[in-house]
C-alpha cells in the first residue's frame, strides 16, 4: 500500500480522502488555495501547501504546481477527489510521466470517455444502449436542424465534453434549436476548451439511475447496484438514494451487465459510475461515463458496507478485488442530500461568513463537511458545503430521519438550500417514489 498520498482537491472530499487514508495508516498531504487556508480539510493532512491564489485556474488547477508538491512532499500517490482535475487526462498523464500513481483510470480511458461523442461510439459498438441520437459532431445550427428532423422533436442539444448542464438545453423546434446552438456552443467552448456539440432524443419523463462498478487491473470487474439521482434542479443533482425505487429485480441485473460490458469494453480500471437515463417503460439508455468517484459514492458505502476510498487506494496498488459479484449485497435504503450555500428561491450562490453551523447527530445519521462554525463561503469555488447522508432499514425510515435531521440543521450567516430540500423531502410524490427527472419543476414552488 501507499506510504503517502497527496489529495488534489478540496472541501469535503479532501476531508473524506484523508479520514480513509488515516484509516489505513496513510500519510497524507494536502493542498490549499490563499481562500481555503483555514478550511478543514487543511487541518486534518499530515502536511499542507499552499498552492497559489484564490481563483481555481491559479491554484487547483495548476497541474505544474501540485506535482512540484508532490515531488516536494515525497508523495508517491495523488488521489483528485471529483470535480477539478479529476478527470483531466492531461493530468493523469503528467502523474504517470513523473512517477507518482494517479489514483484512477488510466489517461487514455479519461480521455476517451470524456467525450460524450466518443463515449457514445464506443457504447453502441460494445452493445450497450445509447439515447436515439447522433454520434459525431455537428458543424453548425444547419447541420443540427437536419440531424434534429431526423430524430423528431424534442431534441436535446448537448456539448460533447464537460458537464454540471453547461452547453446543454432541450428545443422543441428548428427555430428554437437555430436560436440555442451558438450560444451554447459558446459556453461550452468557454469552460471546457470544447465547443463540440450533438445532438440526442429527449427521453420523456426519465430517471436518472446510475449504476457504481469497481475494476481491478486484472480482469476483475464488479457493479454495486444503483443510485437514483432524478431530484435535479438545472441538471444538477440535489437528492440522491439507493437503492432506486423504481428498478425491479431483472431490470436492475440487466443495468448492472450493461455497466460492467462498457467498463470492461475500455478496459477500465479503479471505481467509475456508468449514468443511464431510465424511461417509463424500464428502457435504459447509456448516458455517460464519469471515470472517478462521485459525489454521491455515500450512499452505496452506506448500503454494501464497503469503503469506495479504501478500495480505490488497492485497486491503484495494485491489488485485486478481494470479493466477487455474489458477495455484493445491499442493507437498507440510503438517501444523500447536497446542502449548497445559495439562495432556495433563485438558487444563486449565497457567500458570505457561516456564523452558526450545528449539525444534528443520531443513529443513522452521516456528514461530510467542507466547512465549519466561522468558515467564509467565497465566491470561487461550486457552492457544495456539506452532504447529509441518512440511511434506515427502508425507504420510510430513511426519509423520516431525513426529515427529522433537515428540521435540526442550522446554518446562518450564509442562505442555504435546505429550505427546497426540505420541500422536496416532504412531498408525497417524493414518499410515493414518484422521481422523474421533471420533479422540482412539476412540484416545487416557483
Amino acid at each position: 500500500m501507499f506510504k503517502k498520498i497527496l489529495v488534489a482537491n478540496r472541501g469535503e472530499i479532501a476531508a473524506r480522502v484523508i479520514r480513509t487514508c488515516q484509516s489505513l495508516g496513510i500519510a497524507t498531504v494536502c493542498i490549499y488555495s490563499e481562500a481555503d487556508k483555514n478550511a478543514p480539510h487543511v487541518a486534518m493532512a499530515d502536511e499542507a501547501y499552499g498552492v497559489g491564489g484564490p481563483k481555481v485556474a491559479e491554484s487547483y488547477l495548476n497541474i505544474d504546481k501540485i506535482l512540484e508538491i508532490a515531488r516536494l512532499s515525497k508523495a508517491d500517490a495523488i488521489h483528485p477527489g471529483y470535480g477539478l482535475l479529476s478527470e483531466n487526462a492531461e493530468f493523469a498523464r503528467r502523474c504517470e510521466e513523473a512517477g507518482i500513481v494517479f489514483i484512477g483510470p488510466s489517461a487514455d480511458v479519461i480521455s476517451r470517455m470524456g467525450s460524450k461523442i466518443e463515449a457514445r461510439n464506443r457504447m453502441e459498438k460494445a452493445g450497450v444502449p445509447v439515447v436515439p441520437g447522433i454520434s459525431y459532431p455537428l458543424a453548425d445550427a444547419e447541420e443540427a436542424a437536419q440531424a434534429a428532423s431526423r430524430i423528431g422533436y424534442p431534441v436535446m442539444l448537448k456539448a460533447s465534453a464537460g458537464g454540471g448542464g453547461i452547453g446543454m438545453q432541450i428545443v422543441h423546434s428548428e427555430a428554437e434549436l437555430h436560436k440555442a446552438f451558438e450560444g451554447n456552443r459558446k459556453r461550452a467552448s468557454d469552460f471546457f476548451g470544447d465547443g463540440a456539440m450533438y445532438v440526442e432524443k429527449v427521453v420523456e419523463n426519465p430517471r436518472h439511475i446510475e449504476i457504481q462498478i469497481l475494476a481491478d487491473a486484472y480482469g476483475h470487474t464488479v457493479y454495486l447496484g444503483e443510485r437514483e439521482c432524478s431530484i435535479q434542479r438545472r441538471h444538477q443533482k440535489v437528492v440522491e438514494e439507493a437503492p432506486s425505487t423504481y428498478l425491479d429485480e431483472l431490470t436492475r441485473g440487466k443495468m448492472g451487465e450493461a455497466a460492467v460490458k462498457a467498463a470492461t469494453s475500455i478496459g477500465y480500471r479503479n471505481a467509475g459510475t456508468i449514468e443511464f437515463l431510465v424511461d417509463e417503460h424500464k428502457n435504459f439508455y447509456f448516458l455517460e461515463m464519469n471515470t472517478r468517484l462521485q459525489v454521491e459514492h455515500t450512499i452505496t458505502e452506506e448500503i454494501t458496507g464497503l469503503d469506495l476510498v479504501a478500495e480505490q487506494l488497492r485497486i491503484a496498488a495494485g491489488h485485486s478485488l478481494n470479493f466477487g459479484q455474489s458477495d455484493v449485497k445491499r442493507n437498507g435504503h440510503a438517501i444523500e442530500v447536497r446542502i449548497y450555500a445559495e439562495d432556495p428561491k433563485t438558487f444563486f450562490p449565497s457567500p458570505g461568513t457561516i456564523t452558526t453551523f450545528a449539525v444534528p447527530e443520531g443513529p443513522g445519521i452521516r456528514h461530510e463537511l467542507a466547512v465549519r462554525e466561522g468558515s467564509v463561503v467565497t465566491p470561487y469555488y461550486d457552492p457544495m458545503i456539506a452532504k447529509l447522508v441518512v440511511r434506515g432499514k427502508d425507504r420510510d425510515e430513511a426519509i423520516d430521519r431525513l426529515q427529522e435531521a433537515l428540521a435540526h440543521y442550522h446554518v446562518q450567516g450564509i442562505k442555504t438550500n435546505i429550505p427546497m430540500l426540505q420541500e422536496v423531502i416532504a412531498h408525497p410524490a417524493f414518499r410515493s417514489g414518484d422521481t422523474t427527472t421533471g420533479f422540482v419543476a412539476k412540484h416545487l414552488r416557483s
